[in-house]
């Protein structure tokens, strides 16, 4: 997994460099079916919450983490763009009280893979509001343990969704995007994940 994420990682640096060959007053050098094409960068922190229920009982469990996000899109029209991104969280840690089994360490990874729609609004050609749309799935890896309780992990795919507003600062060749987020993962009883990151996005 390290050796995949440091390949992509590596590619995705190197896009700038290809990004930046042509007339640089202009946007993409050239397209795809007629769409401009573009890679994403996106980092950031956010809180996660997932609703766990064992023994009978249900506790939110939560936790403040990193993420990290890549995408690859393709710029429909000067206000659309269509992207596939893959995120990853950190780890989710938090301890709660099951009732007669005591306390519970639950520990939650998360990565996604979604298809993200975006919609840019406003009459201005560098500052554009947009607000965002995406489906897919999340894989998560979850594992919960205690004094009283007995180790047991899950590995599972699910289905995920994700609704974003943010600011986007067009320079052309590049873009800088302002986003929060709200991503939902039907795990458990329910995982909800707001954050907030700074991406920038390299056009061809």
């Amino acid at each position: 997994m390290k050796k995949i994420v440091v390949s992509t990682l590596a590619v995705l640096l190197a896009c700038p460099a290809f990004a930046g060959i042509g007339n640089p007053n202009q946007g993409s050098s050239w397209t795809m079916w007629g769409m401009d094409p573009y890679v994403g960068l996106r980092g950031g922190a956010s809180y996660t919450n997932l609703n766990y229920r064992y023994n009978g009982q249900k506790e939110s469990m939560t936790d403040t983490v990193l993420q990290g996000r890549a995408a690859l899109g393709l710029e429909v029209c000067d206000k659309m763009r269509a992207e596939i991104e893959w995120s990853i969280f950190g780890k989710l840690e938090d301890t709660e009280n099951f009732g007669s089994v005591g306390d519970a360490q639950v520990k939650a990874k998360m990565q996604t893979l979604l298809m993200n729609g975006y919609w840019e609004f406003g009459p201005y050609e560098v500052v554009r509001p947009f607000f965002g749309m995406g489906a897919g799935v999340a894989f998560t890896d979850v594992t919960r343990s205690g004094t009283l309780v007995p180790h047991h992990g899950e590995s599972k795919a699910r289905f995920s969704a994700m609704g974003t507003m943010g600011v986007s600062f067009d320079m052309k060749r590049f873009a800088v995007d302002l986003a929060a987020r709200y991503n939902y993962v039907d795990i458990n009883s329910g995982l909800h994940n707001f954050g907030g990151d700074v991406g920038i996005r390299f056009m061809f």
